[in-house]
């Protein structure tokens, strides 16, 4: 009986131990849930306080960017991000959907006049070699507008634009901020070119002024790349005034441009041209299929000289390599840099040359370029331009009496008169020494040993040695390809690249600049006045007449000037 007693109360005791126990454990979870429970309470309301204050500050700072464009715009709020896409053009006049002229058009922008936008990278990529002088905000330039006709997300850039705002930087979505903004107008601007050369281009400042006309703005730090033909020189934009980023359409801008900070070791492929000084000599070291150029000045008092016909140009290059070899092609401005295919006067004789610049005009005055350029090998060289008497006869020298002419036989083998006295001892030598050559026209009488030298070219019968014949058909037959696609030979393309190539470079009489001249113009007016292409667009512009004020198309103020104010 007490062991059932004692089991009882140990079951019991065991019972309520085991429910203290689970009592206690339940208190433990209880008190961990709700302490968990407000932990993520206070998480939960600190997200939301921090989501609060961020939404507060993303209002503030959409209020200040909405403030700030619309400041920046004159009352036209205008901001897109946008995907940038390349594509070939002209000047800094970007493509923007077609969704943007509508939004532009809602806010009346286009009542505002021309319109402009700053362009900003996205990610902001800046390099470490900034220059820390540049205002301009690195990624950044400004633009206008040249049609709404991109695909919608994007924004088309021509290649200034790409450039300064990308670099040589490799993205992979390049994204661009697009923001309406109003500039003012500019009124000046100082460049620095970032090679040698470009100021040895002719009216270089009216090639400037031309390649601006492109553009519609101006930032400090951009590059600006002017073409010259085939030549591109590249400009930074160090000083703008009277800010940062500027307008640069209907207004006049007054350009400083300032010498370059190159050095010499980094100009090997540019084209610059060295001064030579009359009589000096001027040494140098010219690779094949590579140029080296010079200039040279005549003044108005030796131009009289010349022009009277009692001295000569004479330039110079005597060749120190036996295994290299050059050819010189020379020019007057304002065809700068002379080529194989532009050029007035060219000398390809083998070794040291000789060329005399045979004057076609009474102008000899102005500036000359010569152009060495490397046909073979590695080429040391001297040159030198010098004024060379240009006397036929010496002095003393007798001519022949008629008495003697006439007492004189025509040899049979070289053709030459000789005196009767003599006439058999020289035929009975010449016979012996001496060859006649029988092309048709030479009639050149050779020694015998150096006959089998002497060979005329098969296509243009000119008179060589057989040494100089590889590079006569070289340079002067074989085929040569015109960038306009005509195929001819040196001589007939050197005449179509002179006066019919559509890319040829002229000055044009209207703007200055050194332009191509493009194919004959539509207009036949203009045809007949021998204008080109180029001068017809270019002479379309108008301009104030000087005595009476009214507009009159360049190409056609002497007209007016002629029927309207000859009388006055």
């Amino acid at each position: 009986m007490d062991f059932e007693f004692r089991m009882a109360r140990e079951k019991l005791e065991r019972e309520q131990r085991e429910r203290k126990e689970r009592a206690k454990a339940k208190l433990e979870r209880e008190r961990k849930a709700k302490a968990e429970a407000d932990r993520r309470r206070e998480a939960i309301e600190a997200t939301q306080r921090a989501r609060r204050i961020e939404a507060a500050d993303a209002l503030l700072k959409a209020e200040q960017e909405k403030e700030a464009n619309l400041l920046l715009g004159k009352g036209v709020v205008f901001s897109r991000t946008l995907e940038a896409v390349p594509y070939d053009g002209y000047g800094d006049k970007i493509k923007l959907p077609a969704s943007c002229f509508t939004e532009l058009s809602d806010q009346g922008a286009l009542d505002k006049g021309p319109m402009y936008f700053r362009l900003s990278r996205t990610d902001m990529t800046v390099s470490s070699e900034s220059d820390a002088n540049v205002k301009q905000e690195p990624g950044t330039t400004h633009s206008g507008v040249l049609e709404f006709t991109a695909r919608e997300g994007s924004v088309e850039l021509p290649p200034h634009v790409w450039s300064n705002l990308f670099s040589n930087d490799v993205v992979d979505v390049p994204l661009v901020e697009v923001c309406y903004c109003s500039l003012p107008k500019g009124t000046y601007a100082k460049l620095q070119p970032e090679g040698m050369g470009f100021s040895d281009l002719p009216n270089h400042k009216a090639v400037l002024e031309t390649t601006l006309r492109k553009h519609a703005t101006l930032s400090q730090g951009d590059i600006i790349t002017v073409s010259y033909g085939e030549l591109l020189y590249k400009l930074r934009v160090l000083e703008l005034k009277p800010a940062t980023s500027v307008s640069v359409l209907e207004t006049d801008v007054e350009v400083d441009v300032v010498g370059s900070d190159s050095v010499l070791d980094s100009i090997k492929n540019q084209h610059v041209l060295t001064p030579l000084v009359l009589g000096k000599v001027e040494s140098g070291t010219v690779e094949e299929g590579l140029f080296n150029y010079y200039k040279f000045s005549i003044e108005d008092n030796i131009s009289q000289v010349i022009t009277s016909g009692s001295m000569n140009i004479e330039v110079k290059v005597e060749a120190d390599t036996d295994d290299g070899d050059t050819d010189i092609y020379i020019s007057r401005h304002p065809l700068v840099f002379p080529t194989q295919h532009r050029h007035e006067w060219s000398s390809h004789e083998m070794g040291s040359k000789v060329l005399i610049l045979d004057q076609k005009d009474a102008e000899v005055a102005g500036t000359y370029s010569i152009g060495v350029f490397g046909f073979k090998g590695l080429t040391k060289y001297h040159i030198t331009v010098a004024l060379k008497d240009n006397n036929p006869h010496r002095v003393g020298e007798n001519t022949k009496t008629s008495s003697q002419v006439v007492d004189s036989i025509e040899c049979q083998n070289c053709k030459r008169f000789i005196s009767r006295s003599s006439i058999m001892i020289h035929e009975a030598y010449c016979w012996r020494h001496n060859v006649l050559c029988k092309y048709d026209g030479c009639g050149v009488v050779l020694r015998k040993e150096e006959a089998g030298n002497h060979a005329h070219c098969t296509k243009c019968g000119k008179a060589f040695q057989q040494a100089e014949m590889e590079k006569h058909m070289k340079v002067f037959h074989e085929p040569l390809h015109c960038p306009c696609g005509v195929v001819l030979e040196k001589e007939e393309m050197v005449q179509h690249q002179s006066t019919s190539c559509p890319l040829r470079l002229i000055m044009c009489r209207f703007c200055g600049d050194m332009v191509h001249a493009g194919s004959a113009p539509v207009d036949a007016r203009d045809r007949l006045r021998g204008l080109s292409e180029h001068e017809s667009i270019c002479g379309s512009r108008t301009a104030p007449c000087d005595s009476c004020g009214r507009s009159v198309m360049l190409k056609e103020m002497d007209i007016h000037v002629i029927a309207v104010h000859q009388k006055s």
